[in-house]
């Protein structure tokens, strides 16, 4: 087996699963993750499926078991090397793409009955293109799900995100108002689950939100939010490593008094941690 495993940096932004075990709130992190694919399950059993931004694949063979076939897409290249190392199933392949914002997607119109996309639209600055794109290899009548954080419990009214790799996170109104724009039958749900489970989520994000004001205010300028924030995550980097040398536990053995149980996927959720959307491609506007 190749090394893709030390090459695939545990960002946040891509699951690899044995690293999400290290503490409660990135095994929390990693559930939600679960909860989202294990909703999505009535959407893709027999389908033809496309996972846009699949990271390190976990998820994409989770669902395989399900699907007719699946395809796995993603920008980086080491996250779609270690998938294909370590997530292999027939029915499941998985493609290097470019960045949605300098090419289409490589697939024929009405390629796909189900497009699943979990925490990658808030990284997306033409949020047009990015639609446009799901909806025309989507088949009419075909099955869009999209999962994103929810803003209003993450951050401060007018803040920017804290998370140096998002662009832009949503509201459930200004989420719907965009996904509606292209998928006119859109119904949302939240993400939200047993109290003192969310609490250390919330209570994470309120630390951060906190934290990086200074660098994440409304009217920052995106240059210094971008520079500030990448130098508070590689000092966060180097404390980690130096807090992992310093140990011989090995994160698999943690455990924790929660599990994906405690987590639900509902409508009407007033404070919600991610925006969970499903779509019906009505191909009512021309590709």
């Amino acid at each position: 087996m190749s090394s893709n495993r030390e090459k695939l940096v545990c960002t946040g932004e891509r699951v690899i699963e044995d690293d999400y075990k290290a503490s409660q709130s990135s095994y929390l992190i990693y559930l939600f993750h679960i909860a989202t694919y294990r909703f999505c399950l009535p959407f893709v059993r027999n389908k033809r499926v496309l996972d846009f931004g699949c990271g390190s694949g976990y998820g994409t063979h989770l669902l395989s078991a399900d699907c007719e076939q699946i395809t796995g897409i993603d920008i980086s290249a080491d996250a779609i090397a270690y998938a294909k190392d370590h997530y292999r199933k027939d029915n499941l392949d998985y493609l290097r793409v470019s960045n949605i914002e300098d090419e289409s997607l490589p697939f024929e119109n009405d390629t796909f009955d189900t497009v699943i996309s979990f925490q990658v639209m808030e990284h997306i600055r033409l949020v047009d293109k990015y639609l446009s794109e799901i909806r025309r290899v989507l088949r009419k009548d075909g099955k869009l799900v999209i999962a994103t954080p929810d803003r209003t419990t993450r951050l401060f009214p007018g803040q920017k995100p804290w998370n140096v790799y998002h662009v832009t996170e949503y509201s459930p109104s200004s989420f719907g108002a965009l996904v509606r724009d292209f998928f006119p039958g859109t119904d949302l749900y939240g993400m939200s689950g047993r109290k003192d489970v969310l609490d250390i989520e919330r209570r994470r994000t309120r630390a951060l939100r906190i934290s990086t004001y200074l660098f994440t205010f409304p009217f920052c300028p995106e240059w210094y939010r971008q520079s500030m924030l990448r130098l508070l995550k590689y000092c966060d980097g180097l404390i980690g490593r130096f807090r992992k040398a310093g140990t011989t536990q090995d994160v698999q053995e943690q455990k924790y008094e929660f599990d994906v149980e405690d987590i639900q996927i509902e409508r009407e959720v007033d404070a919600s941690v991610n925006i969970v959307s499903v779509s019906t491609n009505t191909k009512t506007r021309s590709p």
